[in-house]
């Protein structure tokens, strides 16, 4: 990278919390927030969390049409951009993208046109892609770039990797990024069920504690578990007082597929993304992990295998909050960025209840990995 990017703020919404405070308090307590809803294993917002974005939605009588990707992206975007101080006036970039966008409500129409053989008036500006960025700076009343994407589950950091080249190129001073998923639905559920990665039923699975076995490289079934939620951050291309982290690095690769959802044994595009994330530092300065490892046998084992061969004998700690929310998707990968800057600014490392976990020595530079279906990983490393 040519310069460090400050984050300057960060919020999200999730079976976390929805507010700093809430989400720090369960990434340091053991328990999970999984359930099972209509015979299935998800991960969804909590009771006050529904309520905030029933609230939102009750607030202009346009947000009452909107998918619930779109009202979870308007709700963290709202807190992220209060608390770094932002204004519309700042005329700031905004990046927010969704692995499937809203589903829920596509869906919906979907069902009601088998039914009527008529779309509804609403049903295509509603669930085309770019909604939740330009709803997004609707809500914000901010006149600059507004850019929505779909990368798989490497959304959320492709988002940044756009936000800092846009801060680097010098056409904005601040930029906006993020993921917002809602994709509890059951055509979506029965979709992952499908590709048999799903986790079984509480009192089917190998640890019906831990439902979502997320970095466990000895389990023998997948128990990738769906969660959803929105995370934001808010990019600086200056550094202010209240930066909470910065960007130090930045990594990205593609392999070449075999199939749709083919990952390679090694990790390749891991083992690409890393290095170049890296760059001329030593891989022994990294501390951290924070793994995509969404829960599944093969997409666990390619990441550690990439890791191991990318930093040796000096692996750092690894963790992952997969096992607690849940896979949310195109949002996954900024809710890993938060953990991450919440175990720098707090120093203190969360670790996996379930697996044997070296503490870190210290905590300045932790890497964040992605990938999505397709094998394209992006890695960003976050420094103190």
């Amino acid at each position: 990278m040519h310069k460090p990017i400050y984050i300057t703020s960060i919020s999200s919404i999730s079976a976390l919390g929805n507010t700093t405070e809430q989400v720090w308090k369960n990434y340091k307590s053991a328990a999970h927030f999984i359930s099972e809803k209509n015979g299935h294993l998800v991960s969804e917002l909590s009771g006050d969390s529904q309520a905030e974005i029933l609230k939102l939605k009750s607030l202009d009588s346009k947000y009452k049409a909107l998918d619930d990707s779109v009202l979870f992206g308007i709700y963290s975007a709202r807190k992220a951009t209060k608390k770094a101080g932002w204004s519309s006036e700042g005329n700031f970039g905004i990046n927010i993208g969704s692995s499937r966008g809203a589903t829920q409500l596509f869906e919906s129409y979907h069902e009601d046109f088998l039914k009527n053989n008529k779309a509804k008036t609403l049903s295509s500006p509603t669930t085309t892609l770019g909604n939740i960025s330009s709803w997004i700076a609707h809500d914000l009343q901010t006149q600059g770039p507004e850019i929505s994407h779909s990368i798989t589950c490497s959304t959320a950091l492709h988002a940044i990797l756009n936000g800092v080249a846009w801060l680097q190129s010098g056409l904005c001073n601040k930029f906006l990024v993020g993921g917002s998923e809602a994709p509890l639905t059951p055509f979506t559920i029965s979709q992952m069920q499908a590709l048999k990665i799903y986790a079984k039923q509480s009192g089917q699975s190998e640890d019906s504690y831990y439902p979502c076995r997320a970095l466990d490289l000895n389990k023998k079934q997948n128990t990738m578990v769906l969660g959803e939620g929105a995370a934001m951050a808010c990019l600086e291309s200056q550094e202010t007082p209240n930066a909470l982290a910065k960007i130090t690095g930045m990594g990205y690769a593609t392999e070449i597929l075999e199939h749709n959802v083919s990952l390679s044994a090694n990790g390749d595009c891991f083992i690409k993304s890393m290095n170049m994330a890296l760059g001329d530092l030593n891989p022994k300065d990294i501390d951290v992990i924070v793994t995509h490892t969404p829960g599944t046998i093969k997409g666990d084992t390619s990441e550690f295998h990439a890791i191991k061969k990318v930093f040796c004998n000096s692996t750092p700690s690894l963790t992952t909050n997969k096992w607690k929310l849940g896979h949310t998707l195109g949002a996954s990968g900024m809710l890993s960025v938060e953990m991450a800057v919440l175990m720098l600014q707090n120093q203190e490392f969360i670790s996996v209840p379930y697996i044997e976990t070296q503490q870190p020595k210290r905590l300045k530079n932790i890497l964040v990995n992605a990938v999505g279906f397709g094998g394209n990983a992006v890695s960003i490393l976050l420094s103190k």
